[in-house]
């Protein structure tokens, strides 16, 4: 049986959570798209190219997030799992709360069920307490400022409301999303970023002198050349001690966002000097999606490309990036084995961006 065959007869998706980048987002991705689908789906080797391999509490929560959204059948949910077969059921509005109980990423978890919850009969509401600024997860900040909006742009009501802060290690944040679906997802292109409208530099503090966020700040702005008044230093309340600090590039196009993390042992001028060089290499690029942002939009691009009952709308869509992550790539393969959409990755005459396009199956 082909794979195109096998989607048509709902057969079973068997994924190798061991593939490309071998990380969580398999995981992840993989439930997203079994919900929305329908489709059951076995996970084996989940996290293989981690250096601890299996599920962790915070893909633990997604998996039981996926569970309560969907009404599935799961087995092997378990601390160090590294094989679970999941059977989604339909997809349960309302009201929906779940709790990490570690510093993992509640950003993530959202982005587990946020797809099922953008096509379902009815409007939801999700509360998720963790981590909600760490480094290996976009922040509530980036979530609220660049993704959510792009998903507004394709019909859905989505808001986010951040309650309590949560950095890494402590943990303790907590936010709300509130999801109101209008009839599937209509495609778009981002091929240009417009002018630039606004530049903002944002330094967070929580239970550390708030002199280390003004430093980021200062050097960020010296570095990079931009007016004093485009930064802010915030001290804000959480459970433990943290320190980001963000850049926002404003443009007509879309908004975009990058974040450093302070840490024991750097200097604040060492994160801010980071934080220049990931802006500096965007800005160079001229596109309007940066690395992070491109890897998050081939999920709902490709429910979009690929879902039959929108056939009288945009379906799919284009974006201009810089070089493709491993995580993008490995989600692009995920969401061809699923959804049968085409994607294509053209190399522009640069040598250093690409056009991504995600159109509708044959």
């Amino acid at each position: 049986m082909t794979d195109d065959e096998a989607r048509e007869a709902g057969a079973t998706i068997q994924v190798d959570g061991a593939q490309g980048e071998g990380g969580g987002q398999i995981l992840r991705s993989s439930l997203a798209l079994a919900m929305v689908t329908g489709r059951p789906v076995i996970i084996g080797r989940i996290r293989a190219g981690r250096d601890k391999p299996g599920l962790m509490r915070a893909h633990l929560t997604a998996v039981e997030a996926a569970v309560a959204i969907s009404g599935a059948e799961v087995e092997g949910a378990t601390i160090g799992s590294g094989r679970i077969a999941f059977t989604p059921g339909s997809i349960r509005t309302g009201s929906h709360a779940f709790s990490i109980g570690t510093a993992g990423s509640g950003t993530l978890v959202l982005q587990t069920i946020l797809p099922a919850l953008l096509v379902a009969p009815g409007p939801s509401t999700v509360t998720i307490e963790g981590g909600t600024h760490n480094p290996w997860a976009p922040t509530f900040d980036f979530l609220d400022r660049v993704y959510l909006p792009l998903v507004r742009r394709m019909g859905p009501g989505v808001t986010a409301t951040l309650e309590r802060y949560g950095f890494f290690p402590a943990g303790g944040g907590r936010f709300s999303v509130s999801v109101e679906p209008r009839g599937g997802l209509v495609g778009f292109d981002l091929l240009e970023r417009g002018d630039v409208i606004a530049r903002r530099v944002r330094a967070l503090v929580s239970n550390l002198p708030e002199r280390i966020g003004e430093r980021e700040v200062r050097r960020v702005l010296e570095r990079l050349s931009w007016d004093r008044a485009c930064g802010q230093t915030d001290t804000v309340d959480a459970h433990g001690p943290g320190n980001v600090v963000e850049v926002e590039i404003e443009a007509t196009g879309l908004t975009e966002r990058f974040t450093a993390f302070g840490r024991t042992g750097t200097s604040a001028e060492r994160v801010a000097d980071e934080l220049v060089g990931e802006v500096r290499d965007h800005l160079a690029l001229g596109t309007p999606v940066g690395c992070h942002l491109a890897d998050q939009l081939l999920l709902p691009l490709g429910i979009s490309a690929w879902r039959p009952e929108d056939s009288g709308k945009a379906r799919g869509g284009a974006f201009r990036t810089g070089p493709l992550s491993r995580h993008a790539t490995t989600h692009i393969e995920i969401l061809r084995q699923f959804l049968g959409v085409r994607i294509e990755v053209a190399p522009e005459p640069d040598g250093r961006t690409c056009l991504v396009r995600v159109s509708p199956p044959r």
